[in-house]
């Protein structure tokens, strides 16, 4: 394929527009084969779009961060610089691998662990080589978390997110790939060492598929949509994301494509994403802060009985209560997360969340539900619900607990099973109380003089 195809295709006006509605107020770079034209550059017009192609221009790129003035950054600039100028980042999540079935199912578990999170602006689309990137727009999330300004939490919310979601699914995606090929075969097929796929005494499926986190930094770019690739001569094309395991790389051939889909759609649900952000900072800070190792790993024993709604915070008494007209879905998060980490089995939760849902003003649709029952059906390990500071759920819910009982404890888990330890040591005390301690006579046996 000549130069002239990809004149060609960045001749069409839909191409154009769809380039320049995803470029605007970011950095652009325009390769030109195997070199990138000037750095900062910028797309105004669908016009400027073809120019750059009739001077060559073979792929385009943009930058993750959204920019005030794109044209004013330069290399060096502090972080102060950088923040000011920032108005905010995407999310994109990369998923790069030379194997094709493993970079497929890696996508698809993600987006099975964001949809979890009750986020509806997602977007997938194919990197035009080997994998595909995941997409949330800066509208999604919410303009503050943990009292920092979201917009100036980059590249760290990005790591932050992707860590946590790789922990989510790094079971299933295990699981997945073992069931199609033992780990031996894997080597094989790899060229690498069986010491190399392992991790902590597991198959460790990352060794296999990189998320991109580490080379996210400040001015960071990836691939535009219905940009080119120069090696592969394919597009990067978005998919429906329910259609994504039915892709094929033929779809993205440059007489196949058409310009149907958005990616990084702006035009979303305000706060779509706060929960998705909340518990990744969650689940960071219990992963790494040391103080609180300890009682982390005590929270996730799970209890080898279940623990009855008699020993429950007022906050889960207060979701459990129904009636609720805004909050179901987080509520639902919260629900169904803390009933399995206090030892309730899946058949137990399910009737439990669905008691609750009837009891709503306008009830979630049956068909979330299942899905989240289904989700947490897949997952091994119990994911802790929000702790009790975490104002993003309890207060906005309006289901807190007394500032007594909150104060005393870092999450409902915590406060269930002590009760519930309470309970059962009460118990044990009454039974010493009622034993009767009965004496053993001495049994004296006199001993036969001899005659």
């Amino acid at each position: 394929m000549g130069d002239n195809r990809y004149l060609k295709f960045y001749s069409k006006k839909e191409v154009q527009e769809a380039i320049l509605s995803v470029a605007s107020d970011r950095e652009l770079a325009a390769r030109y084969n195997e070199a990138f034209g000037r750095r900062p550059d910028t797309v105004h017009f669908p016009g400027d779009v073809l120019d750059m192609a009739k001077k060559g221009a073979t792929s385009f790129h943009i930058s993750e961060e959204r920019w005030v003035e794109p044209m004013d950054l330069k290399p060096g600039m502090t972080k102060r610089e950088l923040d000011e100028n920032r108005k905010g980042w995407d999310l994109i999540l990369d998923i790069d691998t030379p194997y094709w079935d493993y970079a497929r199912w890696c996508t698809y578990f993600l987006l099975e662990a964001i949809k979890f999170h009750n986020v509806e602006s997602i977007s997938v689309k194919f990197s035009g080589s080997k994998g595909f990137h995941i997409g949330i727009p800066f509208e999604a999330f919410p303009d503050e978390v943990n009292g920092m300004k979201t917009k100036s939490l980059f590249p760290d919310a990005p790591k932050v997110i992707t860590m946590y979601l790789e922990n989510m699914i790094c079971e299933l995606l295990s699981k997945k790939i073992l069931s199609k090929e033992g780990l031996g075969n894997i080597a094989k097929i790899t060229g690498k060492k069986r010491s190399d796929l392992i991790k902590n005494e597991k198959f460790n499926p990352f060794a296999l598929v990189d998320i991109d986190t580490i080379l996210i930094s400040s001015r960071h770019m990836f691939r535009s949509p219905y940009s080119m690739h120069e090696k592969t001569k394919l597009v990067s094309l978005p998919i429906a994301v329910n259609d994504l395991l039915k892709f094929k790389k033929k779809d993205a051939k440059i007489e196949n494509v058409k310009v149907v889909r958005k990616f990084l759609d702006r035009n979303v649900e305000k706060h779509d994403a706060k929960q998705l952000i909340i518990q990744a900072y969650d689940w960071h800070t219990r992963k790494f802060k040391k103080d609180e190792k300890d009682e982390i790993e005590k929270i996730y024993e799970l209890p080898k009985t279940a623990i009855g709604e008699e020993h429950f915070p007022a906050c889960m008494a207060n979701i459990l209560k129904g009636g609720m007209e805004d909050g179901k879905k987080r509520a639902l998060f919260i629900l169904v997360n803390f009933l399995k980490s206090v030892g309730w089995d899946i058949k137990a939760i399910e009737a439990k969340v669905k008691e609750w849902n009837k009891k709503n003003k306008s009830p979630l649709r049956e068909v979330y539900i299942n899905a989240q029952i289904s989700w947490n059906k897949k997952q091994k390990n119990s994911i802790l619900p929000p702790n009790c500071s975490n104002e993003g759920y309890y207060k906005d819910l309006r289901i807190c607990c007394d500032a007594g009982v909150c104060n005393k404890v870092k999450n409902p888990v915590s406060y269930a099973k002590k009760q519930n330890w309470i309970k059962n040591n009460k118990k044990k005390k009454v039974v010493v109380k009622k034993k009767k301690v009965v004496k053993k006579k001495k049994v004296v046996v006199k001993k036969k003089s001899k005659a």
